[in-house]
């Protein structure tokens, strides 16, 4: 077999294999005779057709069987004398085909980058530092209350802070679509609470002071960044009824709304024990992330590589199937696929660099799976139930769900790994900014849709 080798542009590559005409041939004369021992013709005894009629018969499906194993086989065997580490499958290219002939064919493809770790110790990261406060709990214990609010109706005018029930048809103001209905823009029944920011402007402080019973139209304009192409800008009326003005009612901290939270036991002191336990628990993990995500861009922006486009690809298919998960087009039958993969590309590329990087710190720094580690993350997740044990015992029975608490503490041991050579400096801030998210990246508009009458 005679191999030469091409580097065509940056990870790709091109191999060049002529395999000789004898093997070939000797192959499909091979594969005839043992197919002729089974095959039944008219005219012939088993295992007694002719070689030419074999050949004639079935010569041209036997060699192309044997020209694709070998094929397969002389690749296989071609990356690793040129020691090469291909990141996806070749094109293969045939460039000549004929008995007695050697046998030539091109295989393009693109290889793992090789990468050289940059210097750790130019990696800066600012670590959060923060505690759970007593006022932090009592704005948490309001958030609780708040969310587990009911509303009753009232004969009164409505207020903010208030709900209402009402209709609303919402059509064009001006231009040739004037007085027509836009898409989104009617419900029936709909429920608002005034003051939660859910519409665009305008529409909540117009509705304010309506009582049930009443009709009133709004005469709004829909901001310029709004997420309808059809809409933005757009001069709109929306035309309301009321059927009831609903006023909040807090729940009170008796032991029945404890029991919402799993607090069975105990008093007020004792639910107020098992927030603060669940607010160290979001705030570790919150610490810990922001933390990672330092790691990472600090991993990224020393050292740069290339990244394998068959890679990229299979995180774009991988991101637009949790994306159609996630918004629930899988129930639909959507097809993944029709989502543009310049949505994913940018963030994918970022993904698989990360990993081959990531990859590269767990071999040379011999990074190995701490099990007491992945133990204390199952342990700590399963906390928050009200049966940990049966959540550990899940985890320990399911080999997949095992398998990514793995992963995840071996990328915590990397960047423990990284975090013991880099620059750490530690920032003292509130609770509440050290759970805040930090801020995305410009990112593609996402393809979310949402209610028309609703604010982007």
């Amino acid at each position: 077999m005679q191999v030469s080798l091409e580097t065509t542009s940056g990870l790709e590559r091109r191999l060049t294999i002529v395999i000789p005409a004898e093997k070939v041939d000797g192959e499909v004369a091979k594969r005839l005779n043992d197919m002729s021992r089974r095959v039944r013709l008219d005219g012939f005894r088993p295992g007694k057709v002719p070689a030419k009629v074999m050949k004639r018969r079935y010569g041209l499906g036997a060699r192309q069987e044997v020209l694709g194993e070998q094929m397969q086989q002389a690749f296989v065997d071609a990356v690793t004398q040129e020691k090469l580490n291909p990141a996806g499958a070749p094109t293969v290219e045939p460039k000549a085909d004929e008995e007695g002939k050697d046998f030539e064919f091109v295989a393009t493809f693109e290889i793992y980058p090789e990468i050289t770790l940059g210097d750790f110790a130019t990696i800066e990261v600012e670590r959060p530092v923060a505690d759970v406060k007593d006022a932090d709990i009592d704005e948490m214990v309001e958030t609780l209350r708040n969310q587990s609010k009911s509303f009753e109706d009232v004969g009164r005018a409505a207020e903010n802070g208030d709900q209402i029930v009402f209709d609303y048809v919402g059509t064009f103001a001006s231009g040739e679509r004037a007085g027509e209905e836009f898409e989104g823009g009617k419900a029936e029944n709909s429920t608002l609470e005034l003051g939660s920011g859910r519409m665009i402007p305008g529409f909540e402080d117009g509705l304010a002071g309506v009582s049930a019973g009443e009709e009133k139209t709004l005469e709004l304009t829909f901001p310029e960044d709004y997420h309808s192409e059809e809409l933005k800008g757009q001069a709109v009326a929306f035309a309301c009824k009321v059927h009831k003005v609903q006023a909040a009612t807090m729940p009170e901290l008796n032991d029945e709304f404890f029991a919402r939270f799993g607090v069975t036991e105990g008093s007020e002191e004792a639910f107020r024990a098992e927030v603060r336990k669940n607010m160290e628990r979001e705030l570790r993990q919150a610490v810990k992330g922001k933390v990672k995500n330092q790691v990472m861009d600090g991993l990224l922006s020393t050292n740069e590589i290339d990244v394998p486009s068959p890679l990229v690809a299979q995180e774009i298919d991988r991101m637009r199937e949790q994306a159609v998960q996630q918004f629930g087009g899988a129930q639909g039958g959507f097809d993944p696929k029709q989502l543009p993969a310049e949505l994913f590309e940018a963030d994918a590329k970022k993904r698989v660099a990360l990993g081959l990087i990531v990859g590269e710190v767990v071999k040379q720094r011999e990074v190995k799976v701490d099990d007491d580690r992945v133990r204390a993350m199952i342990e700590e997740m399963a906390s928050a139930y009200q049966e940990p044990q049966q959540v550990i015992d899940w985890y320990y029975s399911n080999e997949q769900q095992l398998s990514q608490v793995k992963y995840v503490v071996l990328e915590e041991q990397v960047v423990d790994t990284i975090l013991a050579s880099a620059k750490v400096s530690e920032a003292e801030v509130s609770y509440q900014d050290a759970i805040k998210p930090a801020a995305p990246e410009a990112a593609p508009e996402a393809a979310e849709e949402q209610e028309t009458a609703e604010e982007a």
